[in-house]
């Protein structure tokens, strides 16, 4: 069976967020699975002196402007959420634990935290609100606080944002690599779909 596509993002990513509305269709399209690999993006901005979009100055109505028409595009719900950006580090812990006990229920998870958060305005910034949301996805409130502090989520989040920033080149979400060719931005899941189509060029 074909590797996997490896599909880094941050939960705080709108890009990411509209990608990860497209990302299974397109693998399932082309007979593979889908590696979901939330890491912080906040680390490969200080590598790359990088930071969010919306705070450059001309680029960030545009890119606002843009995030939304993209939305409407594929037929995604979407508003910019106020604040913006938050820290992802809490749900991306919890997408951890949960995805060494049942991928498909940590799939279930980061598609309902993303809804939250670009669809509905919940600040999955607060811990409280993550948990909120496990806890609608039928997941225990007092396993979850738990693993959210558990020191071996907490290593295991910190070495996949490692990898993805210095081993994979990871600098911006969402980011795909598809055997090993690496695709950034959610524009490029159109490039990704007709990559696998042709086996590349």
């Amino acid at each position: 069976m074909s590797d996997p596509i490896e599909f880094w993002f941050d939960f705080s990513s709108p890009y990411a967020y509209i990608a990860a509305q497209r990302i299974e269709a397109v693998a399932e399209k082309h007979g593979r699975t889908v590696a979901w690999r939330p890491f912080l993006l906040g680390v490969a901005f200080r590598e790359t002196d990088g930071r969010p979009l919306t705070h450059f100055p001309l680029k960030g109505p545009y890119s606002a402007h843009d995030m939304a028409r993209t939305a409407r595009e594929h037929g995604i719900d979407f508003a910019l959420p106020e604040p913006f950006p938050v820290n992802s580090m809490v749900a991306a812990r919890v997408f951890y634990w949960l995805n060494d006990r049942d991928p498909d229920q940590a799939l279930a998870f980061a598609k309902a935290v993303y809804r939250a958060y670009f669809a509905d305005g919940r600040n999955i910034g607060e811990p409280a609100v993550v948990l909120e949301i496990a806890v609608e996805q039928g997941l225990d409130p007092d396993d979850l606080k738990a693993a959210a502090e558990d020191p071996a989520v907490k290593e295991k989040l910190k070495q996949a944002t490692a990898e993805a920033v210095q081993e994979k080149g990871v600098f911006g979400a969402p980011f795909m690599i598809v055997d090993g060719e690496p695709f950034w931005g959610a524009d490029r899941i159109d490039v990704v779909d007709r990559w696998l189509e042709t086996g590349g060029w």
